[in-house]
């Protein structure tokens, strides 16, 4: 049973807690919603660090501290040390699972040539061929869910990587970081397009408001980025996420856009993804050959940890994929809730 202290400010766009998951997230959030203090022994990971629910639901609560915090959580947990040890362990653990899960390192070699085989050597499933062909309007509240988790901070982990860059990879990355925030005009940014996106199938568009829906593979893949953007040590794999997710948007982004049309929804509701296709065809130059293949020149030491990066995407991409991709196959929703989220309006 957790203990309460005095009561904490909650930041005005902060989200609720969820609700625990298993003894990490029990012992963790018991913790949080008191003054910060010194943590003692916390109970280790009972489940797999590459998506168990407990453990990934626990990192991601630690990392949020650096985004918008929670409500009823001090400000100053986020710099508690014995906190900033527990996250710790969670990614020594996540990152040696990753490595393990993506093989050895490559030869550095060519950056950019590294990146197109990573990406032509892909050979998991499609949730955009899925979803334009055949996912129905609770489907696609699903993904679109299961995708609030990052988008509603779309370009914020990346953002990390310009102090920590030079030349012209800084360059190139601010170059895309300016696009992915509406070139500086509010209401523009790629995460307020998003809230567009869930208003316009019914959602919930507040920030983290799903958050208890959200199964470990899904948020794996958000706390992926976090790992590389938190870490200066990982800015080559930072880079190499990033180009990834650059270079193989365009023919996805068409395809949900697609798929939401085929379902009724209007224009508003696709921008999000039609602006991707436009902004992400020139992305994807600026990503390969001056972000990656400029940082590779500028740091020829770190042109595996690119690779890795971009390896490390991919695999939690379909892990995340074939998740969902099951469970609809078994006719089951997705989240981890009984039932599909309810939607509050009809496509418009």
């Amino acid at each position: 049973m957790r203990h309460v202290d005095a009561p904490v400010p909650a930041a005005p766009t902060a989200a609720p807690l969820p609700a625990p998951r298993g003894p990490l997230t029990e012992f963790l959030f018991d913790h949080l919603v008191r003054q910060p203090h010194r943590l003692t022994t916390p109970p280790p990971p009972v489940d797999d660090p590459l998506s168990g629910d407990d453990f990934h639901l626990a990192l991601y609560c630690c990392y949020e501290l650096h985004y918008r915090s929670m409500a009823g959580v001090a400000e100053s947990w986020e710099w508690e040390p014995s906190l900033l040890a527990l996250r710790g362990q969670l990614e020594d653990a996540f990152e040696r699972r990753l490595r393990q899960e993506v093989g050895p390192s490559w030869p550095a070699g060519n950056v950019e040539r590294g990146l197109r085989t990573v990406i032509d050597g892909h050979v998991g499933p499609s949730l955009s061929s899925y979803a334009e062909q055949r996912a129905d309007i609770d489907q696609l509240r699903e993904l679109a869910v299961h995708r609030s988790a990052y988008q509603l901070k779309e370009a914020d982990p990346h953002s990390w990587a310009i102090p920590r860059l030079s030349g012209p990879a800084k360059a190139a990355l601010v170059e895309i970081q300016f696009d992915e925030y509406g070139a500086g005009v509010a209401g523009q940014s790629h995460a307020e397009l998003w809230v567009l996106t869930m208003e316009a199938l019914g959602l919930d568009s507040s920030y983290g408001a799903y958050l208890d829906q959200l199964p470990g593979v899904t948020l794996a893949t958000t706390n992926l980025i976090t790992l590389f953007g938190l870490h200066r040590r990982l800015r080559g794999a930072l880079v190499g996420h990033l180009a990834i997710f650059e270079m193989t948007s365009v023919v996805p982004m068409g395809r949900y856009s697609e798929a939401m049309r085929r379902v009724g929804v209007g224009a508003d509701g696709r921008r999000f993804y039609d602006v991707h296709v436009e902004a992400d065809a020139y992305h994807e130059v600026v990503a390969s050959q001056r972000l990656a293949a400029g940082f590779a020149r500028s740091e020829p030491s770190l042109s595996g940890d690119i690779l890795f990066g971009a390896r490390a995407v991919m695999a939690l991409e379909d892990r995340f994929a074939r998740s969902v991709l099951g469970c609809w196959e078994d006719g089951r929703t997705s989240l981890r809730v009984a039932d599909a989220p309810a939607a509050e309006g009809r496509p418009a």
